[in-house]
């Protein structure tokens, strides 16, 4: 699977496409909608599963000049008016280096590269009315079904948490083709 052909995954699911473009309406800055939103849709379509419910539409976006928790609290309201039936989780990456115990980030791309896995690491955003991904540390592990901790969680701490996120989350029940690279 290329990168085209993930973006065709994204473009030929309606739901992923009605998000995005609810996500593009927000006016957000430097935003991507990540995570589970592009890795659960490719490993079911590798996995020749239907797209699952989301439990979460991770929207990361970056506007150091507005670090206010209250405005990812409004763009959430924004984004339920439009489509209330999405799990909007909208946070500014600006401040999340506070949370996470990072220095400062510098973009939402800089940022999502700490995300735990590498598969996870993943975003699809809408530009000039095309779908866009990117890809943090390569193509390889998403469309390889691996599960391998990022740089950011390469050590004896990290790989613990990615592989209790792998359990809770019940990641090897629902695709069976998946791969813990630890």
């Amino acid at each position: 699977m290329s990168a085209q052909d993930v973006v065709a995954v994204i473009e030929s699911d309606p739901a992923a496409m009605r998000t995005l473009r609810a996500a593009a309406g927000l006016g957000l800055p430097d935003w991507w909608i990540g995570a589970g939103f592009v890795r659960n849709r490719v490993w079911d379509a590798i996995s020749g599963r239907p797209a699952s419910p989301e439990r979460d539409v991770d929207v990361a976006y970056f506007d150091p000049a507005n670090p206010d928790p209250g405005e990812e609290v409004r763009a959430e309201a924004r984004a339920v008016a439009i489509l209330p039936d999405v799990p909007w989780e909208i946070r500014n990456q600006a401040r999340m280096h506070l949370r996470n115990g990072d220095e400062p980030y510098t973009s939402t791309l800089d940022a999502m590269s700490r995300w735990p896995e590498t598969a996870t690491c993943v975003a699809v955003t809408l530009r000039d009315g095309a779908v866009q991904l990117v890809c943090c540390h390569g193509l390889d592990d998403l469309v390889g079904m691996v599960v391998r901790p990022s740089p950011a969680f390469d050590d004896s701490e990290g790989r613990a948490k990615v592989r209790r996120r792998m359990e809770t989350k019940g990641w090897p029940a629902r695709w069976a083709g998946l791969r813990l690279e630890i």
